[in-house]
């Protein structure tokens, strides 16, 4: 029997600059550590630096850049790309101290890739550098000299994780939007640094022609992803009526767990970041009349690329639509306010601010009494659950209920015994509170919202 195949190292990189805090910085290290897990990665090391700015040309300065490069197998040095100019006299002398002829007098100078060793093999001893901040295009070039390793910034990370955890339809062609986004700006001329021409006196370079075909293919993607919202939109349409609670929250706080619970259905639930990208809804189980759907939303996070937001907007139009939100909260994360600061800021930039919500501070089994206890002080109007509590479960179902029949209202009818069919509809919209039966029909106390009060009201003038 073989061994089991060697998991994939990764070194994390990241900067303190002035403006983060020391939890901030520490939990931001942390979560990047996380997102390179769920992507197979085992951080076997982190290599950190305190700086007023990221160096322009490797994020790192001189002596850390080295340390990286130790660790990786790299030389610690930039270098750069631009290729040798051709000098005989020159090579010749470099001939001297060890190069070649080839059958024309020339020197005979391998040229080496700007990630690889001359053949062809990596020279790092890890698979990944990962950096906690937005690399430009020539700086994850430059590292990528200095470790010799593949290189990945957050927003990398990231689309990477997306683009792998996708599912639906929908869903692929927003990743790869996103991904062809952010991939565009860094794609590269050939190691030589010379520009090829595709098709004689073109006059079109490939590094150009690659990037047209990148924009091209964009578009198309774009053009597609119009006709799947627009069944998407339909489906919606089909919904709209219903009432709605949207679980929102960073992403790996429980809401899958708690959309399982509250539904009795076999939502996917994994301990990994991103693990559910595609809105998903069901009915509040048990079903109450009228039935209340439940969606669970893609997942926030800190550091969230622009172009995954935007790719993403249809996904978190569920929120947008939603009749209140839930702000799902992992009441045991050290750092829950600045992660719920980011779940409202994404929500006010795409206009679902002024959505009624609750906050559900969910994982209270991990927390200690006192900790509970002070939380409970410090937030009077939280729901403080366990996902994995049936009892608190239960709980949040009739909260949820009670969160609509708060906008009920009660009125008197006489449904005639011809028109019993009207009774029927009424359980399904509203609360039937009395049946009194008399000799002109049944008497109904009936609590329901106003438009739905008034919709029953008409139907019934009209029919006499």
């Amino acid at each position: 029997m073989g061994n089991p195949p060697k998991r994939q190292e990764a070194v994390l990189v990241a900067v303190h600059l002035p403006d983060a805090d020391d939890l901030e910085f520490t939990s931001s290290l942390e979560e990047l550590e996380r997102l390179v897990s769920t992507l197979g990665y085992k951080t076997v090391a982190k290599v950190t630096q305190n700086r007023t700015h990221l160096e322009t040309a490797a994020v790192l300065g001189e002596g850390k850049l080295k340390e990286l490069g130790d660790l990786t197998g790299g030389d610690g040095h930039v270098g750069t790309t631009a290729p040798k100019k051709k000098d005989k006299a020159r090579l010749r002398r470099e001939a001297e101290a060890g190069g070649d002829f080839d059958d024309d007098g020339d020197v005979d100078v391998e040229e080496e890739d700007d990630d690889f060793g001359v053949d062809g093999e990596r020279t790092a001893k890890v698979d990944l550098v990962a950096v906690d901040h937005d690399l430009s295009p020539s700086q994850a070039r430059n590292l990528e000299r200095a470790t010799g390793a593949a290189v990945l910034d957050r927003t990398g990370v990231i689309i990477e994780i997306f683009h792998r955890h996708a599912k639906s339809r929908e869903a692929r062609l927003q990743v790869e939007i996103a991904r062809l986004t952010y991939t565009a700006p860094r794609l590269r001329e050939s190691p030589s640094g010379k520009e090829r021409q595709r098709g004689r006196g073109a006059g079109e370079a490939a590094l150009e022609l690659d990037r047209r075909k990148v924009r091209d293919r964009i578009a198309e993607l774009k053009e597609e992803l119009v006709a799947v919202q627009r069944d998407q939109d339909v489906r919606r349409s089909h919904r709209r009526q219903a009432r709605r609670i949207a679980l929102v929250g960073y992403t790996n706080a429980g809401k899958s767990s708690l959309m399982r619970a509250l539904t009795g259905s076999d939502v996917y639930v994994e301990n990994k970041l991103f693990a559910t990208l595609d809105t998903t809804v069901r009915a509040l189980y048990p079903e109450p009349k009228p039935r209340i759907l439940v969606s669970d939303t893609v997942g926030f996070i800190k550091k969230l690329p622009h172009d995954l937001v935007a790719s993403f907007k249809s996904t978190l139009d569920e929120a947008l639509e939603a009749s209140h939100l839930l702000h799902v909260v992992d009441a045991a994360d050290p750092s829950w306010e600045s992660q719920l600061a980011v779940t409202r800021e994404v929500l006010e930039e795409i206009g679902a601010g002024e959505v009624p919500s609750t906050l559900v501070m969910n994982k209270i089994d991990r927390l200690a009494p006192e900790e509970l206890a002070a939380l409970r002080v410090r937030l009077p109007d939280a729901w403080f659950v366990s996902a994995h509590d049936p009892s608190d479960v239960a709980s949040v179902r009739e909260r949820i209920i009670g969160i609509f029949e708060a906008t009920y209202v009660e009125s008197e009818f006489v449904i005639p015994y011809d028109r019993q069919a009207v009774l029927s509809e009424m359980h399904d919209s509203g609360r039937v509170s009395a049946e009194r039966y008399e000799e002109n029909g049944v008497i109904v106390t009936y609590r329901a919202e106003p438009e739905v009060i008034a919709r029953f009201r008409s139907k019934l003038e009209r029919a006499r």
